[in-house]
């Protein structure tokens, strides 16, 4: 299995793992809360544009230093 879908199912085991544990605690069977699925969504997006940032941040500090070191 690839890194990219060892994390999606990394993913995927974590996020079930989390709706069942607040479906237990708290509203009953059949009824979704749409504020918790917001919410969740919210999280996600945050925490996927903070990946992203750190990403390009590392591909940019390893251009600069290349660019660097060719100049020498």
């Amino acid at each position: 299995m690839s890194d990219d879908q060892s994390a999606v199912v990394k993913n995927i085991k974590i996020t079930n793992s989390h709706f069942h544990s607040r479906r237990r605690a708290g509203a009953p069977h059949g009824r979704v809360d749409i504020n918790d699925l917001m919410s969740r969504a919210r999280e996600d997006e945050k925490k996927q544009k903070k990946e992203n940032l750190v990403f390009f941040g590392v591909i940019a500090s390893v251009i600069a230093l290349t660019g660097i070191i060719a100049s020498l």
